[in-house]
């Protein structure tokens, strides 16, 4: 049975930004409704067993959110939409969900590029493991290496070796130039420069290696080593669990089933936040990687201007402070042209369908790798791979089509008497 619901503001996404942008909305009196597939609010960032485990910051917010007025509907996937309308689906129940304004909050996800060995068990994403270690997964005594590139590895390898792991190196891909340059210039953003600067206190004894990247994993029926290299040599460091990811990407399929503009894989907004569908507005790292900080003032912005109750002007300034970091940020862990030839063509560039990257390699675009070989058609829809030969081969990430995420058979067919998106 279909279930209705109403309210002026929509907001999906409860990390961060959709958070700050339910409680926003809230407080100026408006009937707000605030989605997202989690049990709970916090989104990936804030995931958390219990609230008194989380930054003081984080529980300030979700303290806000209690007390705003704001109705949370966890474990609720939209699966498509238009405007005004969006089409859901919660504890296997088809949901119809309708607000005057909509609010996009959807997030990043980890960005995956394949190498030998990447889907061992024991082989995660950088973000992966923060997860799993949140939800209770014990690494106490575990040899860790992390590779990646940005400030997220960092953050991951201090939290490992808080929960007891044995973090025995950090693999930035970036020059030693290019973080320097980048660390230099966190005076402008004291927080941060003191968050890094505590995390490195955490790390003591383990390795940092700048300039350094995966060569391949390995073990039988599980990991037990990673080969690292910078280019010039090549070692083997023993380990557990390999955290590897490189930087994160904004997640934007339910702002292109929309029909909201994107540029450089990232949803287009102007200064007041707004996509270009009226009524829908876009907030936090779906408009471009920035972190935590960023997504909470623009969170807070776009909830205001969704109300029509225009934000003071210190949220602009601080938006325009971040946004710069995350200008400074991307150009420093650019990714460096080698991690391309990380991968042999008979290595899987879609592990959900195991197509090997020599296949998608004799395609000319992912649409036609995904007629000639089922490339992106597995449980991931593209998401994982999309990312990873945007990379490697250049192409455009593939179309986004509904349901943008698996969903029943009743729930699709609750699709056919809405209103569509014009075609």
């Amino acid at each position: 049975m279909l279930e209705r619901h109403t309210a002026d503001v929509v907001v999906v996404g409860a990390g961060p930004a959709g958070v700050a942008a339910a409680c926003a909305a809230a407080e100026a009196g408006r009937r707000v409704l605030l989605l997202d597939e989690g049990m709970r609010p916090g989104g990936q960032i804030w995931r958390h067993a219990v609230r008194s485990g989380l930054p003081r910051p984080a529980r300030r917010w979700l303290d806000r959110l209690d007390h705003s007025g704001a109705t949370f509907m966890g474990g609720t996937s939209v699966v498509d939409g238009a405007q005004g309308w969006l089409l859901a689906e919660r504890q296997g129940q088809p949901q119809e969900i309708r607000g005057a304004a909509l609010v996009l909050a959807t997030g990043a996800r980890e960005r995956f590029l394949p190498f030998r060995g990447w889907t061992l068990p024991g082989v995660v994403g950088v973000g992966g493991a923060q997860a799993l270690v949140k939800g209770g997964l014990d690494v106490r005594g575990a040899r860790v290496v992390v590779a990646g590139t940005g400030p997220l590895p960092l953050a991951v390898a201090a939290a490992l070796r808080t929960a007891g792991a044995d973090v025995s190196t950090v693999a930035e891909q970036a020059p030693l130039r290019a973080v320097a340059r980048f660390a230099a210039g966190l005076w402008q953003t004291p927080a941060r420069a003191l968050q890094a600067v505590r995390y490195r206190a955490t790390l003591v004894g383990t390795r940092f290696r700048t300039g350094t990247w995966v060569a391949a994993a390995e073990g039988q029926g599980r990991v037990t080593g990673v080969r690292l290299t910078d280019g010039r040599r090549t070692w083997r460091e023993p380990c557990d669990w390999l955290c590897a990811a490189w930087g994160l990407v904004p997640a934007t399929e339910l702002a292109a089933v929309l029909g909201c503009a994107a540029r450089d894989g990232a949803v287009v907004v102007d200064a007041q936040l707004r996509t270009s569908v009226p009524g829908i507005w876009c907030a936090g790292e779906s408009v471009g990687v920035a972190g935590v900080e960023a997504a909470l003032v623009e969170g807070e912005m776009a909830g205001q201007w969704a109300v029509d109750r225009p934000p003071p002007a210190r949220l602009a300034a601080a938006r325009g402070r971040h946004r710069e970091l995350a200008r400074r940020m991307e150009a420093a862990f650019a990714l460096r042209p080698e991690l391309r030839s990380m991968a042999d063509d008979d290595v899987l560039a879609c592990r959900c369908e195991d197509v090997p990257l020599g296949a998608a390699r004799t395609a000319g675009s992912f649409r036609e790798a995904r007629l000639h070989t089922r490339l992106g058609m597995g449980a991931c829809q593209g998401r994982v791979c999309g990312a990873a030969l945007g990379f490697l081969l250049g192409w455009e990430a593939p179309a986004v089509r509904p349901p943008i995420l698996p969903a029943r058979a009743g729930t699709l067919l609750a699709m056919t008497d809405q209103p569509r998106r014009d075609s």
